[in-house]
């Protein structure tokens, strides 16, 4: 029962790891097609320098009502998913 538990565990992060290296990717390029400094980008976004930081080098404890200002700048949201939602969509397609 507890390698279950492990299991889950370790995948978790593993999941969280790798949507927050896209989230730090996604944030770098867009922000650098529109051709801005991270403080400028900041300063746009009205989040802290240190904000804008944390997403592109992907820390994992950062503030979604944050990343979400940020991600508005170009037209997204992140926001949680029930990972049986994502399962039942792709099972009635």
């Amino acid at each position: 029962m507890f390698s279950h538990i492990k299991l889950y565990i370790c995948l978790n992060s593993l999941l969280k790891h790798i949507i927050m290296t896209l989230l730090a990717d996604f944030v770098k390029l867009k922000r650098k097609e529109v051709n801005l400094t991270q403080e400028e980008f900041a300063e746009r976004a009205g989040v802290a320098l240190t904000v804008i930081r944390k997403i592109e080098q992907g820390k994992e404890n950062l503030n979604l009502e944050k990343v979400n200002q940020v991600l508005k700048m170009f037209g997204h949201i992140l926001a949680p998913v029930n990972a049986r939602e994502i399962l039942t969509a792709n099972d009635q397609r």
